[in-house]
């Protein structure tokens, strides 16, 4: 069965947003509402699986709709949303938990980063949530997802979901009219090389909002002098900078730095080398921060614009979600005849 080609994807407003969040995912997302039907949508549901205050919750919420927007993209393309306004994503999630297997949720590994050592105090959604992951991008028959490394094993997840859906109503799923699989099994979209952005304090670990240090992380909202404050003391090395990429090998946090630089600037690392070879961290720096700011900075104005208009946040949401079910709630009647449910 030829499935429309549809791109899902989300981010969960359980944190501030940060350089890495837009580097690595939200600015990625803005080409592909050229070549595709594209579906954005801010995953509140996944975001309960750990204690959020409900004010930041509905802050963050907006936040990230807003950042979507800001970044570039364009509400009328992509369909943006947030997800608990459409109920068949917990609904189909519900049945996916009787579809998938105990053994493959314990072999998640972000469910044993995230519940630690004291996994018995865990919530029960945090243990079950890549069944949510999986509805999120089932519920539209998506075909691909822009998704990080640390998202790879949920992806598969929701393929062999899909797969076991697909055999276990096989009948059912011809007798309901449909030739073939009834889910697609999606795809990774390969969207080019992702930056995956380092603690200014810390190359070996990522950019994270629960970093210790404030100075670690540049958020989108950070205004322009906080933006170089931070970049001006972040953690490098006595070198200068190399001449070309191999140079950086073994320098985690000046391959960081140059690395921010080059996805900032959207050029190559050896572009950036070839500019900054052989000069010191008090040239380069002062260049970052400018270049930051120039990017960040109008995102962030226009962030706080939508954040304070909530009347029209509130009108592109809702517009979306309504669009969103549009495309769901013909799936769950199919889903729902296929199980064997009395409608």
């Amino acid at each position: 069965m030829a499935f429309t080609p549809r791109v899902f994807s989300g981010i969960q407003p359980s944190g501030d947003l940060h350089l890495g969040n837009y580097l690595g995912a939200i600015r990625r997302f803005v080409p592909l509402q050229e070549t595709h039907e594209t579906i954005y949508c801010v995953v509140d549901m996944h975001a309960i699986t750990v204690w959020q205050e409900p004010q930041d919750l509905r802050r963050r919420t907006y936040e990230i709709a807003a950042a979507y927007i800001a970044a570039g993209l364009d509400p009328k393309k992509s369909i943006i949303f947030n997800q608990s306004q459409v109920i068949e994503h917990a609904e189909l999630s519900w049945i996916f938990n009787c579809v998938a297997r105990m053994g493959w949720m314990e072999r998640m590994t972000q469910y044993k980063d995230k519940a630690g050592e004291n996994a018995e105090n865990a919530s029960l959604g945090l243990f079950a949530y890549p069944s949510l992951m999986a509805a999120d991008i089932l519920l539209y028959k998506s075909t691909a997802v822009p998704v990080g490394e640390d998202q790879r094993q949920h992806l598969e997840l929701t393929r062999d979901i899909a797969k076991k859906f697909n055999h276990d109503f096989k009948k059912q799923i011809k007798a309901n009219g449909h030739k073939g699989d009834f889910f697609p099994i999606t795809e990774t979209l390969a969207t080019g090389p992702a930056m995956r952005v380092k603690s200014l304090k810390d190359g070996s670990k990522k950019m994270s909002k629960s970093d210790a240090s404030d100075l670690s992380t540049i958020y989108m909202l950070d205004g322009a002098d906080l933006i170089a404050k931070k970049i001006k003391r972040a953690t490098t090395d006595a070198d200068a900078l190399p001449s070309e990429a191999t140079g950086l090998a073994g320098r985690a946090e000046a391959e960081n730095l140059v690395g921010i630089y080059a996805a900032l600037s959207n050029v190559s690392v050896d572009a950036v080398l070839g500019e900054f070879g052989g000069q010191g961290w008090g040239s380069f720096k002062p260049a970052l921060a400018e270049l930051a700011v120039s990017v960040l900075s109008p995102i962030a104005d226009e962030m706080q614009r939508l954040v304070a208009e909530r009347g029209e946040m509130d009108a592109i949401l809702r517009d979306g979600a309504a669009r969103a079910r549009a495309i769901a709630q013909p799936v769950m009647d199919d889903v729902r005849n296929i199980v064997g449910f009395v409608r």
